[in-house]
């Protein structure tokens, strides 16, 4: 992988150059086929050097601030090994780091709210896949081919009126 692009430059700098080429249509008029520059939005930063993005899953709702750093990853002031007992909550968040090839690269800090633990991991993830576009443009193709990006739409369903849950009904009994 020695063409792998490492950084926003790069890519800008691949990417620099419009190609023209002539090309012959049916009616034999020669046409110049000229492809445009593919231009990245600016990362948004704030002044403390941090990208900030808000994620949900569920009822949960999850602010999350990225910067460089060592891969610490804090929520509601504690770290992932305390707030994310469950090791499965914990991989959950190193996901889009791993997609994006920046492991280790970015300490995350985030508040989250509402739901349970599994809805709020969800949260974070969708906030720290979020963030890491903000912080770098050129990472959002392999965030989005791996679904980090879209908001998981499901939530529980309300409970209907003669019902004893949303579809269970109270037990027939017949005397």
């Amino acid at each position: 992988m020695a063409d792998e692009i490492k950084s926003l430059e790069d890519l800008k700098a691949g990417m620099s150059a419009v190609e023209a080429a002539p090309v012959v249509t049916a009616s034999g008029e020669e046409v110049v086929n000229v492809t445009e520059e593919v231009v990245l939005p600016e990362p948004k930063i704030d002044d403390l050097g941090r990208s900030y993005a808000t994620g949900k899953r569920k009822d949960a709702v999850a602010r999350v601030w990225i910067k460089p750093g060592s891969g610490k990853i804090t929520i509601n002031g504690r770290d992932q090994e305390t707030y994310f007992a469950r090791p499965v909550l914990r991989m959950m968040l190193q996901q889009p780091f791993i997609a994006a090839d920046r492991k280790d690269n970015y300490d995350v800090i985030a508040t989250a709210k509402g739901g349970g633990l599994s809805g709020q991991a969800g949260a974070v993830r969708h906030g720290i896949s979020k963030a890491l576009i903000l912080f770098e443009p050129a990472l959002r193709p392999p965030l989005k081919a791996g679904g980090f990006l879209t908001r998981d739409s499901r939530v529980v369903e309300r409970k209907k009126f003669g019902r004893k849950k949303a579809r269970r009904s109270f037990q027939f009994s017949k005397r």
